[in-house]
């Protein structure tokens, strides 16, 4: 089933120019490539942009707290407001910089196959591609495609197990097990900045302490990978409270009336990000639930014609693509969330050099802490962060590109993880992955 969502020009665009801030004081990388290299196509993998929390009024987030949440301006788990303003910014920035790179011209109106955004079928995935492509593409007449009946979970961003065995999910969890780290700290903190003990849920004891010893997996096939315990449930809070810091522009607001630190902030975000890590980074896991993603990122790489592409989900999906692809260790400048902050973008970039050999280049674009509190317009002057990617076992040229054939190689070598992984635990019946008509 196929649905496209016409772009209309979103409505927030106004607000853009009533923000002003001073420069910021952290400098985002420099996205300049020498100019003998010319751009040729640009592929984006997008986490959505801010939301507001998946749970409802009533849930355990609601009664880990005896303070009142941000009244949000959507709905649970939609875009926000404010979510929808900074991916517009956003658009208007790659427009921008696609524009001095003379890839796209003033005012640019694709024609044919040359653009395609393709968004999961929720409301958050397809709203941050309409405000995205608002700010990118004012004039393009664009469509969001979708594969999905709305609000439904499409298999193509769906981070789900599509095989799993007694002996996987023994080794699986094994692995995850060793990627999550002491917790302790983490939990202390955030439970003093809700008040945790003082709310309802915990006073009635229908929630308890927070515990590093209760984790149980749960990896079943054609799910997602989870678990059940503490971390899921400080997970919960850790993502709604992260999410109220980027909305609420009183941060001791934001804290329930906490000073903290920049640092405590990344403490606090540190627990959903572990969560993230262990469930869907591991080697086990990672090929098996980004295999029809790696898939669909390949094939928008080598098509014909391609000039722009757009592909919308979530943090799970980013997480996962680069676990799979064996991404080096990177540190986000500015950022409280260590890997995808919200909104980001896995950037992949095809260049030519004057002798027609091509290349590649893999960033990861993302407003800053203070760009997303602070809303300040983004321009050439004053960009979104940027920080460049480097993979295990793959060189780069005396330019920092990688040789776009290497590239090709990764993904390649990730997606065939998948059928050498089936093979090695005995699981030999055809894939289970849906037919979502994705071609």
């Amino acid at each position: 089933m196929k649905h496209c969502y016409t772009r209309i020009l979103p409505s927030l665009v106004f607000l853009l120019g009533s923000l002003h801030v001073s420069a910021l004081s952290l400098k985002a990388e420099e996205t300049e490539v020498p100019e003998d290299y010319t751009l040729k196509e640009v592929v984006i993998l997008s986490r959505h942009n801010i939301r507001a929390p998946l749970s409802t009024a009533g849930s355990a987030v609601d009664l880990a707290t005896p303070h009142e949440w941000t009244d949000w301006s959507s709905n649970a788990s939609e875009l926000s407001l404010r979510g929808g303003t900074l991916e517009t910014e956003m658009g208007q920035y790659f427009r921008k910089w696609l524009e001095s790179e003379e890839f796209i011209p003033e005012n640019w109106r694709p024609q044919g196959e040359e653009v395609r955004f393709y968004a999961n079928a929720k409301q958050r995935t397809i709203a941050t591609a309409e405000y995205f492509g608002g700010g990118f593409l004012p004039v393009g007449n664009i469509s969001i495609e979708t594969h999905q009946e709305y609000d439904k979970m499409d298999p193509v961003f769906t981070p789900q197990l599509t095989f799993v065995n007694d002996a996987y999910a023994k080794d699986a969890e094994k692995q995850m097990q060793e990627t999550l780290t002491d917790l302790s700290d983490e939990y202390a903190l955030l439970s003093d900045v809700i008040d945790y003990t003082e709310s309802k849920g915990y006073q009635s004891g229908e929630l308890t302490d927070f515990r590093t010893d209760d984790m149980e997996f749960v990896l079943k096939e054609n799910a997602e990978p989870g678990t059940k315990g503490s971390l899921r449930q400080a997970t919960s809070i850790s993502d709604a409270l992260v999410l109220q810091y980027y909305e609420e522009p009183d941060a001791t607001k934001a804290a329930f009336g906490n000073d903290l630190t920049e640092e405590q902030w990344k403490d606090i975000s540190e627990i959903k990000d572990a969560y993230v890590d262990m469930l869907y980074t591991t080697p086990l896991v990672a090929p098996n639930v980004a295999h029809p993603l790696l898939q669909e990122i390949q094939k928008e790489l080598n098509h014909p014609g391609r000039k722009f592409t757009f592909l919308c989900g979530h943090d799970s999906n980013l997480a996962s693509v680069l676990a799979s692809l064996r991404t080096k260790e990177y540190t986000l400048p500015g950022a409280i969330e260590s890997d995808t902050p919200i909104g980001a973008k896995l950037v992949f970039e095809k260049y030519a050099d004057n002798a027609g050999e091509e290349y590649a280049r893999v960033r990861l674009v993302y407003q800053s802490t203070e760009q997303l509190r602070s809303m300040p317009l983004l321009t050439l002057d004053n960009p979104p962060m940027s920080v460049t990617l480097q993979f295990e076992d793959m060189d780069v040229n005396e330019d920092g590109l990688i040789p776009l054939d290497a590239l090709e190689a990764r993904f390649t070598e990730s997606i065939r993880r998948y059928d050498e992984l089936r093979q090695e635990y005995g699981i030999t019946a055809a894939g289970s992955i849906p037919d979502t008509g994705v071609r």
